[in-house]
């Protein structure tokens, strides 16, 4: 047991407050299952204090019921190996967010290693941290955040960006991809919504130059992700309501033009005519009333 007042967080991350008002409810019901990790150091006037390793969550649930003391499994390494412990327990995680294992690989990055020992130190793909590593050097946020949830494979957000601008080549790309079964049904809407919104705004929401690097972090990406999501549910909430109202109108009127003396007063009016895109959804095979 370890006093939490003691306790330093090593790499602090932005927290869901959903998620972590369910663990201040688990701690507070059946109690901690497992202790945190920290490892000692010294401050400079002698006192002791602790690095946290992992367990962040935990810590700041143990704070908000009240607790002094946490349990805690103290291990002895150097700043270096406690970042990377960190970084790879979190990416380890079955409920970590994909969108921080991004700044995990990217804080790796910044300490020097390179694709071949963060795959080696993370258990991820060479692969993947290569492509991870390349859309994070192009600022590219929306493919980032497309990636990381799955949206479409990391393989075809690279086709993308290596189009550049040429909206031919991007085109040829999403073909290619599809052709290949990279992108298949949703894969590919998303995809498509995905390089419109590139196109139109740019690979970062705050990107004012096209080639401008952009310092991504969790949270920046999490506010891009969520914006696009709310423009995308907008743009599909309006398009539901046309459709239901063009429905409506087209039922209505088939079954007022159906009215032989309705249809006999619209003549005598010369109101017997319809806009074609009207007219082609009431006699969908060109038949008049």
């Amino acid at each position: 047991m370890i006093p939490i007042d003691l306790i330093e967080t090593l790499n602090p991350r932005e927290r869901n407050s959903k998620i972590f008002e369910e663990i201040v409810a688990n701690i507070k019901t059946i109690g901690l299952k497992k202790p945190i990790t920290v490892t000692r150091r010294k401050r400079s006037d002698g006192s002791e204090r602790y690095l946290l390793i992992c367990g962040e969550g935990r810590v700041k649930a143990y704070r908000a019921l009240g607790e002094s003391t946490i349990p805690a499994l103290v291990v002895s390494v150097d700043d270096e190996a406690a970042l990377i412990m960190n970084l790879t327990e979190n990416i380890a995680r079955r409920q970590y967010r994909p969108l921080e294992a991004l700044q995990s690989i990217e804080r790796l990055r910044d300490q020097g290693y390179d694709k071949k020992a963060i795959a080696a130190k993370t258990g991820l793909r060479p692969e993947y941290v290569h492509g991870i590593l390349s859309l994070l050097k192009n600022g590219e946020e929306r493919l980032l955040v497309a990636v990381a949830k799955g949206r479409i494979p990391l393989t075809a957000a690279l086709h993308i960006v290596d189009a550049g601008d040429d909206n031919g080549a991007v085109q040829q790309a999403l073909q290619n991809a599809y052709e290949s079964g990279a992108l298949r049904g949703q894969q590919l809407l998303q995809a498509r919504k995905i390089i419109e919104s590139r196109q139109l705004m740019g690979p970062s929401v705050s990107s004012g130059a096209k080639h401008r690097r952009v310092d991504v972090s969790t949270s920046s990406l999490i506010r891009t992700y969520q914006k696009e999501v709310s423009r995308q549910k907008l743009m599909v909430k309006k398009a539901e309501f046309a459709q239901q109202r063009l429905l409506f109108v087209t039922g209505a009127l088939r079954q007022l033009l159906a009215d032989e003396n309705f249809a006999t007063l619209l003549r005598a009016e010369r109101l017997d005519t319809l806009p074609k895109y009207l007219a082609d959804r009431v006699w969908p095979m060109g038949n008049a009333a």
